[in-house]
């Protein structure tokens, strides 16, 4: 075991927190990233409501900054609007707005413009059903040998690197195989849960486990974790050299891994029809600049992923890293960008329906989707620009539960249902009522009971839908590889194999359907290691080994006493008894 005194102890933390170190400006977050998650709010598409509840300081910077920034002139992309203008715009959509009149379930809705679905591949893993395919070759599909190579050629230079700055413990340069070993072991550490990584590795005692020594020693396995690295230290510097330009990548050190994950997710799988966008947290306390903070999370501080899934298993199709810069390339929004960016017409095809959440779904959005021939539907906010606010006839707190109202907007239709409280969504997709119903426990004379009500098309489709990635993140959950680290790419690193293990079950699932999660992953484990996973158990002192029987006789007191030895366990602990 390499021990350390305590100046080296701190200057191993000092190289270690050089490697996510950055400058004070690119650490701050801006008042409209704040917005952006703490708040759930994007002020391209957000109009500030008089109403509302009263905001929180940060709220009310970002929008005071966002006022002084466009005091003069608004921009979109090459196109700038004066404020008169804007403000003459604004008044005409307002008269627009107040001569609209919500309607109601009687009424009756147009049936949608009807997008043929057109995937660009057949639905499914695009892979021959029968070849046989194990957990270890569907999860090399992903970390294929080449990008395990790439993986450990940067490592080997990064402990080069070490070593050289004045690390002291020993270093061999680590393989291909060793490097599946390792990965084989993390995944080990994911279904069998310890309090330390020390703990795996304790001798003589209860709680002992003898399986990772038979892998590697505990020293190898920490060297290891400490120099794995995704990208080349040289290019990792010169990248740094960059700080405060345009052309620095916050992510470079996992680029190069993740858009191998990220190629490889998409051209394995071609997705259903139902599709959902939605955001998925990493969890991470680094001081990067690219960590959020959401409250509305179970995970709350981490680096924010969007990610777009299929709504039928859960498989993860495409994901995007937010870096926390404040750039929007089209001028809609950062939530109209975020989904845009993971929809692409030549990989998926046309005629998909994408579901999303309020911080996603603007009419803007939704109608550049549909001349995409992408349909869409998601809850919103009625303070979304072009959203109808102040139609008559709408719904009010004290409206009957399963009221509805709605209204069209050419391909639009924004559908009002009274449940427990207001749900309000906007669709391409269907028409705003046809019959569908919910039930729902209701309290009537001191009893429980069910009731129906009539519901939306477009609720009852997104409660059907919306899950996919929700359901990605549970089955990511189960058995994930995440735990403490100390350097912040290490953590997406994890995430990565996360991803690959989970989509190659489903793939797995698809194709074959004869194991469970659990048993995929030890089998994958097994696989990845080199080992099997029936093992003999070890005969003790303590066991009671049978032998022949004596051969039946005339004298009914041998037949169970002759031929056979005295048991050494019985003798010690009944002693004479037995000799007698």
């Amino acid at each position: 075991m390499t021990r350390y005194t305590s100046e080296e102890a701190l200057q191993l933390v000092l190289d270690s927190d050089e490697e996510f170190t950055f400058s004070s400006e690119e650490e701050e977050d801006s008042d409209n990233e704040r917005l952006y998650f703490e708040e759930r709010l994007d002020p391209g598409v957000d109009i500030s409501d008089e109403n509302a509840a009263s905001p929180s300081s940060a709220t009310r910077r970002a929008r005071s900054n966002t006022v002084e920034r466009q005091k003069d002139y608004k921009g979109d992309g090459d196109h700038q609007t004066p404020v008169a203008k804007r403000a003459k715009t604004n008044i005409q959509t307002s008269n627009k707005q107040s001569t609209l009149s919500w309607k109601t379930e009687t009424d009756i809705d147009m049936v949608p413009q009807t997008l043929r679905f057109l995937p660009a591949r057949e639905p499914g893993p695009q892979l021959s059903p029968a070849d046989a395919h194990t957990p270890l070759s569907l999860f090399k599909m992903f970390f294929s040998e080449n990008a395990v190579s790439t993986l450990c050629h940067n490592t080997n230079a990064q402990a080069a690197g070490a070593i050289a700055k004045g690390r002291k413990y020993k270093w061999t340069d680590i393989s291909i195989s060793e490097m599946y070993r390792y990965i084989g072991l993390l995944f080990y550490m994911a279904m069998v849960k310890m309090s330390s990584i020390s703990d795996y590795w304790r001798q003589d005692s209860l709680f002992s486990l003898p399986f990772p020594a038979t892998i590697m020693s505990r020293d190898r396995y920490r060297t290891i974790s400490w120099n794995v690295h995704m990208s080349h230290p040289d290019a990792d510097k010169e990248n740094d050299r960059k700080r405060g330009t345009p052309e620095h990548d916050r992510l470079f050190r996992v680029k190069p891994l993740m858009d191998t994950i990220r190629h490889v997710c998409k051209a394995i799988y071609h997705p259903k029809i139902n599709l959902a966008v939605d955001e998925r947290m990493v969890a991470c306390k680094a001081h990067t600049g690219m960590t959020q903070y959401m409250k509305a999370k179970p995970t709350r501080w981490g680096f924010k992923l969007f990610v777009l899934a299929d709504s039928s298993n859960g498989y993860t199709l495409d994901f995007s890293v937010y870096t926390g810069k404040n750039n929007f390339p089209s001028g809609h929004g950062l939530s109209h960008d975020a989904v845009t960016s993971l929809l692409d017409c030549k990989v998926l095809g046309s005629g998909y329906h994408v579901y999303m959440d309020n911080f996603y779904t603007s009419p803007k959005l939704l109608k550049d989707l549909f001349a995409m021939k992408f349909g869409a539907c998601g809850t919103y906010r009625d303070n979304r620009k072009d959203c109808p606010r102040d139609a008559t006839n709408s719904l009010s707190k004290k409206s009957a539960r399963g009221s509805i109202r709605w209204i069209r907007d050419g391909p639009l239709v924004f559908v009002k249902w009274m449940d427990t409280r207001e749900v309000s969504v906007c669709s391409t997709i269907q028409s705003a009522y046809t019959g569908d119903t919910a039930q729902r426990r209701v309290k009537t004379q001191d009893a429980w009971r069910t009731k129906t009500f009539p519901c939306p098309a477009p609720v009852i489709a997104y409660n059907k839908h919306m899950g996919g990635v929700d359901l990605s993140d549970q089955l990511l959950q189960y058995y994930t590889a995440q735990h403490k680290t100390m350097k912040w790419y290490r953590k997406i690193f994890l995430h990565f194999l996360d991803i690959a293990a989970t989509n190659a079950f489903l793939i797995h699932k698809e194709l074959c359907g004869n194991m469970t999660h659990k048993q995929f992953m030890e089998q994958l484990i097994a696989e990845l290691c080199g080992v099997s996973q029936k093992v003999a158990p070890k005969q003790t002192s303590s066991d009671h080994v049978p032998v022949p029987g004596a051969e039946l006789g005339s004298d009914a007191k041998n037949i169970c006493t002759v031929g056979r030895k005295i048991c050494v366990l019985c003798k010690g602990q009944l002693g004479s008894v037995i000799e007698a």
